[in-house]
């Protein structure tokens, strides 16, 4: 494994942690189980990543043992479905909570402004915060204090099978429009449907919402959005592409039907994010790595967008081991460790000075995917955001099913907007 280029090292990094610590320490117990200074106890550590990925991270935390011999690292893999609601009980009880939590980056805001962050600033577990990705820095940050530290960011693009496009003869689609279009051929000569579309996930409405220039809410001016013209449009366009056959959707188990499909050959493209990658090679139509393509989500009527998303690590507020947990976000989120995330994962690092790194910038996935990220879409960092999701995604299983019209659905989930947001128009 290869080190991150760094000014020091990661070494240095964490005796200089020590040190710190030792200061807080006084030479005693600092109430923290850290005798004479020196980091010490249990470090739980809750990851959110997948099962393509945890098994990378789990070996990664771990590490963070041999730079301090006197910590354990108690790794818990919750699966991302259960993992808001999981770390909201805990932390509302008092009890079980992790000291660190890999949060999605719409969490953060939402979990700070319960009160379940430490604030992050002036601690050791904000290195070198210029040098992270100023996109990856907005979503740590709530009413004027720092929650997390940012660990991967990422967007979503358009992976695709190579050898189905070319026997089909068509292009890799730069609007949903030429999609649809494309989709009888590939039907007629591959037996395969054009697009697995996620219509169990509100969080793949956004690239068809952004290309019909919509958004859900205007935060800096408190408006709401999605129940505009850009919204019905966005709601109409899932139906179509569904109802002319031109994609198959899940009302459920999206992502395990999706990849299934991708690895399988059954569908031609997917929409999804940096996570799946390995996950999508390990299938047999991806048996010739070089057959996966990855090109950017096809626009809309009038605009193309794809949403920010990404990782972060926070602190559990009532941690009984802080500078043991300040210390594992710092390694966490080093270059070093964003470096091998990078190597093995071919996720996205959130730190500038990791993309110098040879290795990183050969990766093919992060080719395609840094200037996806530089063009992606800021979502609103609000404390409601994540509850933004909930009422999209029932509209859009009521659209798909015929339930409710796209006007119908945008309005719906307008008035649920309202009724969140008191104070938005």
């Amino acid at each position: 494994m290869r080190r991150g280029i760094r000014g020091v090292t990661v070494t240095a990094l964490v005796a200089g942690l020590a040190l710190t610590a030792s200061a807080c320490g006084s030479g005693g117990d600092d109430g923290n189980g850290n005798a004479g200074g020196e980091l010490a106890g249990t470090v739980t550590f809750w990851d959110t990543s997948n099962d393509a990925e945890k098994a990378t991270y789990r070996k990664l935390a771990e590490g963070f043992q041999k730079e301090h011999p006197k910590v354990h690292v108690q790794y818990v893999n919750v699966p991302f479905g259960d993992a808001n609601a999981k770390f909201k009980n805990a932390a509302g009880g008092n009890s079980g909570a992790p000291d660190v939590m890999r949060t999605e980056v719409a969490w953060t805001a939402d979990f700070a402004n319960l009160g379940y962050l430490a604030p992050l600033d002036g601690t050791p577990a904000l290195d070198k915060p210029d040098d992270y990705l100023p996109q990856a820095v907005g979503s740590t940050q709530f009413k004027g204090k720092t929650y997390a530290a940012p660990q991967v960011i990422d967007t979503l693009g358009l992976f695709y099978n190579k050898k189905i496009l070319k026997d089909a003869g068509v292009e890799v689609p730069k609007t949903f429009t030429e999609l649809a279009t494309a989709a009888k051929k590939i039907k007629t000569k591959t037996g395969a449907t054009a697009l697995y579309l996620r219509g169990d996930d509100p969080y793949w409405f956004l690239p068809y919402l952004y290309g019909e220039g919509g958004d859900m809410v205007n935060a800096r001016d408190k408006v709401i959005e999605i129940d505009d013209g850009a919204g019905v449009k966005a709601f109409k366009t899932i139906k179509d592409l569904v109802d002319s056959k031109a994609a198959v959707t899940d009302a459920t188990d999206g992502q395990e039907n999706q990849l299934k499909a991708l690895k399988d050959g059954t569908v031609a493209m997917a929409i999804d994010g940096p996570w799946d990658i390995e996950g999508a090679r390990a299938g047999k139509a991806f048996k010739d790595k070089e057959n996966l393509g990855v090109a950017p989500v096809p626009g809309g009527s009038s605009a193309q967008g794809s949403p920010q998303g990404g990782w972060n690590l926070s602190v559990y507020a009532g941690s009984k081991n802080l500078q043991a947990a300040y210390a594992f976000v710092k390694y966490m989120s080093s270059a070093s460790v964003q470096q091998q995330t990078t190597e093995k994962l071919s996720l996205l690092p959130t730190r500038k000075s990791v993309y110098d790194v040879p290795a990183v910038k050969k990766n093919e996935m992060v080719k395609f995917f840094k200037p996806a990220v530089d063009g992606a879409v800021q979502r609103p960092w609000i404390a409601e955001g994540n509850s933004l999701f909930e009422p999209i995604k029932v509209q859009m299983n009521k659209v798909l099913t015929g339930s409710a019209t796209p006007e119908q659905a945008a309005k719906a989930t307008g008035d649920a907007y309202r009724k969140l947001l008191k104070d938005y128009k």
